[in-house]
């Protein structure tokens, strides 16, 4: 099984981030989705887990919880976006988490710890990262930091009303 995973959207899907999670089988997102519009691009190419960030709260969570334990291709995944407040089960075998945009793939103690660093455009990183992973059978076969590219810039919304009348003459 191939698993995407992102965290850190804030509201923005990445125009290279279909071309990164083809044929993915599910998507794992590690909170500050940033709305509605970024669950459902996400849900449209894979299944998704996600659960709120930080930045949700203003949102009501969108229904999202806090933290989330499932299982993918045989293996025990614990899902929360800030790190402290991970709770993980003895079981779990893999910890996704997301909030500091810093890419992450370590091994600490009986658990692989992965942070899919930043995909969108809110935030001091300047790269955007996913990880895609492969498992099977209960095994993580590889998992692997996949650089989206430079960070695209935020448009300012003067900006985006100029480029919008100009492009209607």
């Amino acid at each position: 099984m191939l698993i995407g995973i992102i965290a850190d959207t804030h509201g923005y899907i990445d125009p290279r981030l279909p071309a990164a999670f083809a044929g993915v089988d599910a998507i794992v997102h590690g909170g500050d989705v940033g709305g509605e519009a970024v669950l459902a691009a996400l849900r449209a190419m894979a299944a998704l887990h996600a659960v709120r960030g930080n930045n949700e709260e203003k949102l009501g969570g969108l229904g999202l919880p806090l933290r989330a334990d499932f299982v993918l291709a045989g293996v025990r995944f614990h899902l929360v976006h800030q790190l402290p407040q991970a709770q993980p089960k003895r079981t779990t075998q893999v910890v996704v988490f997301g909030h500091s945009h810093k890419a992450l793939i370590e091994p600490r103690a009986d658990k692989l710890y992965v942070n899919p660093g930043a995909a969108g455009r809110a935030g001091f990183h300047r790269r955007q990262t996913v990880v895609l992973m492969r498992a099977g059978d209960g095994v993580i076969e590889d998992a692997a930091i996949v650089e989206l590219g430079a960070r695209e810039p935020r448009q300012r919304s003067g900006e985006a009303s100029a480029r919008r009348r100009q492009e209607s003459r």
